[in-house]
């Protein structure tokens, strides 16, 4: 009785897989959006508009007018996060209420809640360490991490419960997990070159030492590594006759690195304008995006009920065949 009455409980709120995906992709937009809105409170100098956690000050939990502009910033994408955590835990209670339950979506979408928490207590430690870089820097990492789950498990609402099947050649999965990797280190590399840059956020918070012009140097020949591997993935995923939409999100991938190799010169030969530096940072989020899409793109799940079934023994001349 208690199990026909939970199922009848469910059944009053039904979960849409439509619903379930928009959700999903809902957390993909807002991490992105805040990772730009805290390039925001760097660029503007803001990191410290609100000079403890999780007070704003030690008497108040919200910015009061003495502070200005800068603690309204800074306080401003405080609240965001609030605004990420309603989105994350809505697509958990939808994961959960979804029938038939998905393989691995609940998972997920726990992943992205405890990430948003622990984003929140991470960039409690950078305002109590004065902004120190290696910990914006991590801040940053987390976020992308956080990207990844947040993608994983949009791919995986739309997908069948069925095993992963790769689409493509052992050789080219080596090929594109070492654009993943790289790409990876692009990122790793720009935090570095944002740490010994103008733009702490705060106009005495210290920079991590490194020489700003060898570290760019650095992260700019990882940029090249990256776009000449996305070019050769790209064209051996075309001859190898691998599925169109590998192509695609390859093609994608090089045309968005592209568009940020761009903004990243003009920003590094104009003296890091902040509007500029901004664009760059969404620009992050989406070529990290769009590598984590080549990589899905070269396998699929198929629905369990497609999965070869062993044949029937057939009858020998012996045996009597059934009527």
């Amino acid at each position: 009785m208690r199990r026909i009455r939970c199922v009848k409980r469910s059944a009053r709120f039904p979960v849409s897989a439509t619903l379930l995906r928009r959700l999903a992709f809902a957390n993909i937009v807002a991490n992105a959006v805040i990772v730009v809105t805290g390039g925001a409170v760097r660029l503007t100098a803001s990191g410290l508009g609100c000079p403890t956690w999780p007070r704003c000050t030690d008497e108040s939990y919200v910015a009061t007018d003495e502070m200005g502009v800068h603690g309204a910033i800074e306080f401003g994408n405080r609240l965001l996060t609030f605004v990420l955590v309603l989105i994350a835990g809505a697509t958990l209670l939808a994961a959960l209420a979804h029938r038939p339950r998905r393989r691995g979506v609940v998972p997920l979408a726990l992943g992205v809640v405890v990430g948003i928490i622990a984003q929140a207590v991470i960039g409690g430690i950078t305002v109590r360490t004065q902004l120190h870089p290696s910990i914006v820097g991590i801040h940053f990492v987390v976020s992308m991490l956080l990207l990844l789950v947040a993608y994983a498990l949009w791919r995986r609402t739309g997908e069948p419960d069925g095993p992963k099947t790769p689409l493509v050649p052992p050789a080219l999965q080596a090929l594109t997990w070492s654009t993943v990797v790289v790409s990876a280190a692009v990122i790793v590399a720009g935090v570095a070159v944002t740490g010994s840059g103008p733009h702490a956020g705060d106009a005495d918070a210290i920079r991590n030492g490194l020489d700003p012009q060898a570290i760019s140097q650095i992260h700019a020949d990882l940029v090249f590594l990256l776009v000449g591997l996305t070019v050769g993935l790209w064209l051996a995923l075309h001859a190898a006759g691998a599925p169109a939409s590998a192509v695609r999100a390859a093609r994608t991938l090089f045309l968005v690195e592209l568009a940020q190799g761009v903004i990243g010169f003009v920003q590094y030969f104009t003296n890091l304008p902040v509007l500029l530096v901004g664009a760059h940072m969404l620009g992050s989020c989406l070529v990290w995006l769009a590598t984590l899409s080549v990589l899905w793109s070269i396998r699929e799940r198929r629905p369990l009920d497609t999965a070869p079934r062993a044949a029937a023994p057939i009858a020998s001349a012996e045996q009597p065949v059934p009527a």
